[in-house]
């Protein structure tokens, strides 16, 4: 498995209240949410994100509250692969959870600029800024990530069992 897409920037502490703002939980509908999606914070981001885009943060990326609309709402606005320095332990479970490909490296987020290019290896954990040449080592998916992943999300890959 492999993403492919530029990126969009984002730096410490982007919590799940600017990934999809409260006023926006009254819908569970994963299209809905991902036309609000990082509003708060990036008002063009939902204008300019295009399928297989990734979103390249800082520290602590979807602090704040547990709500599964947050990861929900950046897979569902064609977002295949958020890189963090660290992500909040509980946004790292729901994103798995909804089958949101994440991975932590601290080297990439922070060498890896907006609209960079760039490429997954979801198999090797190797990042690769295309637009400079740079490579990154990051955590490798284990296979059984990789199933729930391709299976789009936890409750599918049960399902499929």
């Amino acid at each position: 498995m492999n993403a492919k897409g530029s990126v969009f920037k984002y730096g410490d502490n982007v919590d799940t209240d600017v990934i999809i703002p409260a006023r926006y939980l009254n819908s569970s509908d994963p299209a809905e949410l991902a036309t609000h999606c990082m509003e708060d914070i990036d008002k063009d981001f939902i204008h300019r994100v295009k399928k297989g885009d990734i979103i390249v943060a800082n520290k602590n990326f979807g602090c704040g509250s547990s709500r599964e609309h947050a990861p929900i709402a950046i897979k569902a606005a064609g977002v295949s692969c958020v890189i963090a320095e660290t992500f909040a332990r509980i946004f790292y479970r729901n994103a798995i959870n909804i089958g949101l490909p994440i991975i932590e490296c601290p080297e990439a987020a922070k060498a890896i600029q907006a609209g960079d290019e760039v490429e997954i290896n979801f198999d090797t954990g190797v990042i690769k800024d295309v637009t400079t040449g740079a490579s990154f080592q990051g955590q490798a998916f284990p296979e059984f990530m990789q199933k729930i992943i391709a299976a789009e999300g936890l409750v599918n890959y049960i399902n499929q069992k």
